[in-house]
């Protein structure tokens, strides 16, 4: 409900046969995206002048009907988690072993959603429950639980509990372990075929007191029979709240967070020459202020870790030299951005065989020949897009491909691909596409550009054009939530395609204080709320307008501390937004730094401690400044039309922030738009909700912008 003022056994699908891939157009070259922005303006400039009528907003809020899709360890099946008949994701096996393909339901609920799945052997697997037709308040998903089941639905067991859900009935001869255990790791198998000698997973158990995690303790746990067995960690110098294993499920790191906020990393060297195991510590820092973290461990002391070795403070991924104390030589480096991907290494944990990493668009960098080649051969069938390849008997003349397909356009699409048919030239079979109501001819491009801020800093900027559109267009400047996070990569967004789709330039400023791009964009925005990071929101739009994109009409939307961005933009730089919407948004920065009796709020004490004050500000040294760039302090100079929203249960930016604010402009005789949705909480989970959200966006833009014209 919203208030405004203002397991079964469903038919399994049919897969569709795929003769041939069309090309799509001009091909994306895979290095750096720089050409990819040339490409899209390019595109863009060639579309034709009509311009279809906009997809309906049901379209771009669907649920999609892939969810998440593995294959086996053998590759003889493939697992995808989507949507049953009766509306409700569930586990699906396609048996490959012999055409035409078997496919068949493994897990399904009537009043849950199969989340998160793994494969622990060929014929086992193991997943976890959410609630995606509840709002985000629901907490007994907060406690996912976790289940294992055989590939053709036998042998269902509940291994932990879901918090708040029954226990599964016939689940099994054994006791299920309490909800505060969960999935930490799932061991490779000791061959990338057949089955494991123990089909076994490691769980961790964590305590919490006062709100805060305290440790996890990790354990062994029986797929098949449910028994639990300690693993030898050795003498632990502190209590772990993160722990990091090799791919046979070996401990190699842990990460401590002490009551004096200090937060440290903890590596285990195997025993060796007579010595022992043992852990030593290769980091410590500020809480949240660690500069490096473990990426992949191998099955010997081989360690690599992301760490702060760039020129401006980028994240690359380097061995760690135990002998010297420190990373090694930059394995993996990307000027600009942040390491953001994650390393491949074969079954055995003994060597890489490539790199995955984004940075304007996901590349693969292959070092092993065979998955390079094969690599070479799906990009050239499926120019123009990232195409995440995994293979299975690789080598071998029955080797499969599973192929994850997608642009900015393009929002998802899985095929097989089989190398060594057809007498070598291959034969491809499609799966499904994510979203299979989208059409990608229709889609807006996203370009990524890096501009020059008013002081001189490098500020990226995404721009997500119209389709068919030349000229400058009326412009919605989205600012994304965080701050300390990355806005977004090169791939089909729903919010910013279907703005782009009602004929808006979406402009989205990657300002300083967001992560991704180093450590000195990330660290020039502490302490800089609603004032040099408000100013690169600000210059994003000003640079749009210069180059002919955006024209005078704009308006600022965002939520989170992107709704804290928005409500600043129309204090600070009304001349340039004809209105705003804001939802979940940071009002009252002192309620954010101090919390309240009155108001309940999922901010732990050491972040308000230790965290908050080096990155807002302080309360008590910093109360000019704060109050200086507070909406609800600044309320009454908010005179542009604004849209406030808030899910009623949100315990992260609490809807007492936007009742304080509501109040402070109807005492100035100001009256936002209001919307809450009930049982919601830091966002919107449920699809009517997203979709009722959409159209009262839209609503509210083309009354303050207009109707752009088509």
């Amino acid at each position: 409900m919203r208030t405004t003022d203002g397991p079964t056994s469903p038919a399994a699908p049919p897969l569709r046969r795929l003769c041939g891939v069309a090309r799509l157009g001009t091909a994306l070259a895979h290095g750096l995206a720089h050409g990819l922005a040339a490409l899209l303006l390019v595109a863009g400039a060639r579309a034709q002048a009509q311009v279809p009528a906009p997809l309906p907003a049901e379209h771009f809020f669907a649920s999609p009907a892939l969810l998440q899709v593995r294959l086996s360890p053998s590759g003889r099946r493939v697992a995808i988690a989507q949507p049953t008949p009766q509306g409700r994701t569930g586990l699906l096996v396609i048996d490959l072993g012999a055409e035409p393909f078997q496919a068949r339901w493994a897990a399904g609920f009537g009043d849950a959603d199969v989340a998160r799945f793994h494969w622990v052997d060929d014929e086992r697997l193991v997943f976890s429950l959410a609630d995606r037709q509840a709002g985000l308040a629901e907490d007994r998903f907060r406690a996912p639980g976790l289940y294992a089941v055989r590939q053709d639905g036998q042998e269902l067991r509940l291994l932990v509990e879901t918090r708040g859900r029954p226990k599964l009935s016939g689940g099994g001869r054994f006791e299920s372990l309490p909800w505060n255990h969960s999935l930490l790791h799932v061991p490779a198998p000791a061959e990338d075929v057949g089955v494991a000698p123990a089909p076994e997973v490691i769980v961790g158990e964590w305590s919490v007191h006062a709100g805060e995690l305290q440790g996890v303790h990790p354990w062994r746990l029986n797929t098949l029979t449910g028994q639990k067995r300690r693993i030898d960690t050795g003498r632990l110098p502190c209590a772990a709240v993160a722990w990091w294993f090799s791919p046979r499920g070996q401990p190699r790191a842990i990460q401590c967070s002490s009551r004096d906020g200090r937060d440290s990393l903890h590596a285990l060297l195997p025993a060796r020459d007579e010595q022992p195991a043992r852990w030593v510590p290769i980091a410590e820092a500020a809480l949240n202020q660690l500069s490096m973290r473990p990426v992949w461990a191998g099955e010997d002391e081989t360690l690599y870790v992301e760490h702060t070795g760039g020129s401006a403070g980028e994240l690359v991924v380097a061995a760690f030299d135990f002998a010297l104390g420190r990373p090694g030589a930059a394995l993996v480096s990307a000027p600009g951005f942040d390491f953001l991907g994650e390393l491949l290494p074969d079954a055995t944990g003994q060597r890489l065989l490539g790199v995955r990493i984004d940075t304007d668009a996901e590349q693969t960098v292959w070092l092993d020949p065979v998955r390079k080649a094969l690599q070479a051969r799906v990009d050239a069938a499926l120019p123009g897009r990232v195409n995440r390849i995994e293979c299975r008997r690789c080598a071998l003349p029955d080797a499969v491909v599973l192929v994850h397909s997608h642009s900015d356009r393009e929002p998802g699409e899985l095929m097989l691909f089989r190398p060594h048919d057809n007498g070598g030239a291959g034969r491809w079979l499609r799966v499904g596409r994510r979203l299979p109501h989208i059409n990608a001819a229709q889609m807006a491009g996203t370009a990524f550009h890096r501009i020059t801020a008013r002081d001189g800093r490098d500020l990226p900027v995404w721009v997500t054009q119209p389709p068919g559109e030349t000229g400058a267009r009326p412009a919605v400047v989205l600012v994304h939530g965080g701050p300390w996070l990355r806005g977004r990569r090169w791939q089909w967004q729903a919010l910013p395609q279907f703005l782009a789709s009602r004929g808006y330039v979406v402009v989205e400023p990657e300002f300083r204080g967001s992560d991704g791009y180093g450590l000195a964009h990330l660290q020039a925005g502490f302490r800089q709320w609603g004032q040099a990071m408000q100013d690169d929101v600000a210059d994003a739009l000003l640079w749009a307008r210069r180059e002919g994109l955006a024209s005078d009409a704009a308006c600022i939307i965002g939520g989170s501390y992107g709704g804290y961005s928005t409500l600043m933009g129309l204090i600070r730089h009304p001349e340039l937004y004809r209105c705003g919407s804001a939802w979940v948004a940071v009002t009252d920065p002192f309620l954010l730094l101090e919390g309240s009796w009155w108001v309940d709020d999922d901010i732990s004490r050491r972040h308000r401690r230790y965290s908050l004050p080096l990155r807002v500000g302080d309360a008590e040294r910093d109360r000019e400044m704060l109050t200086a760039n507070s909406p609800l302090a600044q309320a009454a100079r908010i005179q542009r039309p604004l849209q406030l929203v808030w899910g009623s249960a949100d315990r992260r930016v609490p809807i007492a922030h936007g009742r304080r604010l509501r109040s402070a402009m109807q005492e100035a005789g100001l009256e936002p738009e209001w919307v809450v949705y009930d049982d919601e909480a830091h966002g919107w989970r449920k699809p009517d909700n997203q979709l009722d959200f959409a159209r009262r966006l839209e609503a509210f833009l083309v009354r303050h912008l207009g109707p752009p014209a088509r």
